[in-house]
């Protein structure tokens, strides 16, 4: 007998004496149901790899533990190509040999199987371990008879969005692997899309990479190609979502030797790659370093587990020695437990329809977690995904992620929530955040644009030092934009550049290319989001007319009677006489100083002023007296109180009331013509652009005021602040505001830079800062806007005018009469003196005197207002003179005769 033969009887022997002595151990029947099971995998790539040594053991633990049942398995090659796939599950659905299929087939590639098999056999179950599982809406299909054992792709979809969100990035570009015949970008790209939009990122850019099983000649200069139009973008953030890991190393190998890992830039990687680095080298994460993943978590901790990662080490080892890490992944584990999901579901008799639905109810814990489904999926608990950051030669966990509760500091407590995910290891060792975009040119700072022909310097101001030989460009919107800056969470380097033209011009070099952004007071306008995109407005705005103003003569001078309405008039006065008359009545017959009906009358007004002419002798009177003159303490402070507010607020009014006045009067109005104002005066307003004069100088507008040029301006909120707050005395706003968009900063369409400034500006905002800037900005000129509005607070005579004249008119009658109660008294002295002449001439000539004592008092007042004097007034005062001198003439003369 030959050394082989022997060798071979003796093995065979030892085989059979060892699966006696194991069934006689643990009481098994001495045959066992034999089920045939298909695989199909790529063994070429470490994934298959994997899950053909998992369901090898799976098959060696079933034979090993199971007294009635053994697992057989049918292996295809794949070979990377989605036909020659189809291909091996049709050949073992016809054969006839197989009761069911596990292997990393696709929907569509099911499909395929279940449509060429229909009409000539029955479908057998097939187990999909392809990840991530394609739902609907990413495939509108569900084959009959297929199962897929992994999370649904719109769990991975929510975890990338969550990762961009987190840190803000605002563009995202995609690669991702076609590694079949059936494209499922556009349904897996739609999902992160808009979970991106959700939280305020979007897709700028999408690179397709083919499979290496594709038989590329070159596949080195394919990346090479790609990736070189991926850096001359402006967007930074890469994210993979599909790609196997053989093509993920040599993507990295390629982006590391052109740069791409440099500082500026993001490397997301999916569950795909995350989940194999445990069983790469360190030659591969050296071309990783700083990139970022999720994978899903699993337990690691149970004696189960690392019984089997001991067994899979040990094999995968022997079988692909050139290989150093032999780790299992989420793979090889879900792999290991489809086959044990089979085997527990197959029994004798089962047509292909039983065991499908066996196969569905199933529910037991495997290495995976969880084996339970619902629609056809793999239903187990909500996953959670760790966070990895690969730093050195391997990575670390920096966070876990669950749909349920967002990112948490360990997977044990889901609930306990963090803000920040750190400390990251980005790519060139950058510590801050990387700000997810570049210029092509990193070297060359942001080329920005300020208006240097502004009316307003007090918020754009350009200055050339000769001495210096440089160009100084300040003032409040520079200041704005410069405290945002410091509040972004990565540096920005830029230069400010003077532009001199208009403003609507300055906005179309951004998007011509010209400037990178622009930055100004630059009023937001809808017309303008055609060329370029704002920030949120920094400064609220409005446009607003300014005009002269002039004092209100008829409220001045009649001001104190609209401090009451006429019922109070009517009610002090008719109170007035009927506590007069109620103590005359009293004290009339007691009193005797109290009689006739003149006293009375006489007291009731008296009583106004505090002033007794008679004595107060009656209890009762006193007792009615009193609570009357509380009352007028409190009417008198009353109307002092009312008066006051009245004198200072109310004296002056607008030259020109409203726009309309101003249209049909054909006046001329002014604004800045560097603006859009001429514009908004033009379409909007309806103004003729003939009356509309365009100034350039904060300083133009008083003069131009006064030469009577224009009659009214028109400026934004901020600059018609500015504008009061220097010019504190004789003008004033009127006429409604027109509101507009604000101030904000100019930036490209698409740049991330305008949702970051934006941002920055409210944190600006939220600290006080901003404030304190708007001060600063109004205090550096030389008084307040409360005063433009107001003027001066200084009392003449004027409010008081009528209020004179009426006790002056009253203390002329008195002396009047008292004047002719001493004529009758001399009568007697000089008997030749007709009195009737004498009353005559004296209340002629008293009268006269009185009206050329009010018309000199107007004339004068008119004249300190800067104002003139009617003609008639002044003819007026002519012939009151002359009347006078006649008047006195003839009283000498009739004293004469």
């Amino acid at each position: 007998m030959s050394p082989g033969l022997s060798f071979f009887l003796v093995l065979l022997l030892t085989v059979a004496s060892k699966s006696m002595a194991l069934e006689g151990d643990n009481n098994c029947p001495t045959t066992k149901m034999v089920a045939s099971v298909g695989a199909v995998f790529y063994y070429n790539c470490r994934v298959g790899r994997e899950q053909k040594v998992a369901m090898d053991l799976a098959v060696q633990d079933l034979l090993r533990l199971s007294c009635s049942k053994q697992l057989v398995l049918q292996l295809k090659d794949s070979h990377g190509n989605s036909a020659q796939a189809t291909s091996a599950a049709i050949d073992l659905s016809k054969s006839k040999q197989v009761q069911a299929i596990i292997g990393t087939l696709t929907i569509q590639e099911i499909a395929l199987v279940s449509d060429s098999i229909g009409k000539t056999t029955e479908d057998i179950p097939i187990l999909s371990l392809n990840s991530p599982a394609l739902l609907p809406p990413v495939v509108p299909f569900q084959p009959p008879f297929a199962i897929q054992m992994a999370n649904d792709v719109t769990l991975h979809m929510k975890c990338i969005a969550a990762i961009v969100g987190h840190f803000r990035w605002r563009k995202v570009t995609t690669i991702y692997e076609n590694n079949n015949g059936f494209s499922t970008e556009l349904g897996t790209l739609t999902l992160l899309s808009d979970f991106l939009r959700a939280d305020g990122s979007g897709i700028e850019h999408h690179s397709t990479l083919p499979s290496l099983s594709s038989y590329l000649l070159d596949p080195k200069a394919t990346i090479e190609e790609e990736l070189k139009k991926l850096r001359s973008k402006s967007n930074r953030v890469f994210i993979i979502v599909q790609c196997s890991l053989e093509l993920a190393i040599l993507l990295f190998d390629k982006a590391n030797q052109m740069g791409m890992m440099e500082k500026g830039y993001v490397w997301i990687v999916s569950d795909e790659i995350a989940s194999l680095l445990d069983s790469v080298d360190s030659s591969v994460t050296y071309n990783m370093q700083g990139v970022i993943g999720f994978k899903t978590s699993f337990v690691s901790s149970n004696e189960n587990f690392k019984q089997f990662k001991m067994k899979f080490r040990k094999k995968y080892g022997s079988e692909y020695p050139e290989e150093q890490n032999a780790n299992p992944s989420i793979f090889a584990l879900r792999a290991y437990d489809a086959a044990w999901t089979i085997a527990q579901a197959i029994t004798k008799s089962l047509t292909s329809e039983q065991l499908f639905e066996r196969i569905l109810s199933s529910n037991f814990k495997g290495l995976s977690g969880k084996m339970s489904f619902k629609n056809d999926t793999l239903l187990s608990e909500l996953p959670v995904f760790e966070i990895i950051n690969v730093v050195g030669k391997s990575y670390r966990e920096i966070a876990f992620w669950s749909p349920e509760f967002g990112f948490s500091k360990n997977v044990s407590d889901q609930h306990d929530n963090i803000e920040v995910l750190g400390p990251i290891f980005w790519p060139g060792g950058l510590q801050t955040i990387p700000k997810g975009w570049s210029c092509s040119d990193e070297e060359k700072p942001l080329k920005i644009g300020v208006p240097a022909m502004g009316a307003f310097n007090q918020f754009v101001r350009v200055s050339y030092e000769q001495d210096l030989n440089r160009t100084f460009i300040t003032g409040f919107s520079i200041e704005v934009f410069q405290a945002a800056v410091k509040r972004l969470p990565y540096k920005l380097p830029y230069v400010l550049v003077p532009f001199y033209d208009s403003y609507d011009n300055m906005v179309k070099q951004v998007y011509f290319k010209g400037l990178d952004a622009a930055v100004g007071d630059t009023e937001i306008m809808a017309y303008r989001f055609d060329y370029a995109e704002f920030t949120q407005p920094y400064v609220e705005s409005g446009l607003v007319m300014i005009v002269t103003i002039k004092p209100d003569k008829l409220k001045e001078t009649w001001l104190f009677i609209t401090v009451f309405t006429k019922r109070m008039w009517l009610l002090m006065v008719a109170m007035h006489l009927f506590v007069g008359f109620v103590i005359w009545l009293i004290e009339h017959r007691t009193n005797p100083e109290f009689e006739g009906i003149g006293t009375m009358l006489w007291f009731s007004i008296t009583v106004l002023f505090f002033v007794q002419r008679e004595p107060i002798r009656s209890s009762l009177s006193r007792f009615v007296l009193a609570p009357w003159f509380f009352v007028i303490l409190i009417v008198s402070a009353s109307f002092t109180a009312s008066l006051t507010s009245k004198i200072t607020l109310s004296r002056f009014k607008p030259s020109v009331e409203d726009i309309e006045t101003l249209q049909i009067t054909n006046a001329a109005v002014g604004c800045n013509g560097n603006s859009f104002i001429v514009r908004y005066l033009i379409d909007v307003l309806h103004f003729k652009p003939e009356n509309i004069r365009s100034l350039h100088s904060i300083n133009e507008y008083p003069e131009a005021f006064e030469r009577g040029d224009i009659a009214a301006a028109f400026f934004v909120v901020p600059h018609a602040k500015v504008f009061l707050a220097k010019f504190c005395k004789g003008y004033t706003t009127t006429g409604p505001t027109f509101n507009l968009g604000g101030f904000g900063f100019v930036f490209p369409k698409g740049s991330p830079l305008a949702t970051d400034i934006s941002k920055a500006i409210l944190e600006v905002t939220q600290s006080g800062e901003m404030q304190r800037l708007e001060k600063y900005l109004l205090s550096s000129n030389n008084c307040s806007s409360s005063t433009a509005l107001n003027g001066d607070i200084e009392l003449g005579p004027e409010p008081f005018y009528s209020l004179f004249c009426i006790s002056g008119a009253f203390s002329a009658a008195a002396f009047l009469i008292t004047m002719v109660r001493l004529a009758r008294e001399r009568q007697l002295n000089m008997p030749l003196m007709p009195a009737t002449l004498i009353d005559n001439r004296v209340w002629m000539w008293a009268v006269i005197f009185l009206a050329r004592t009010c018309v000199k008092f107007q004339a004068r007042y008119r004249r300190g207002r800067r104002s003139f004097v009617v003609p008639e007034a002044k003819d007026l005062a002519e012939e009151l003179n002359k009347m006078e001198q006649n008047s006195v003439g003839v009283a000498i003369q009739g004293v004469s005769h």
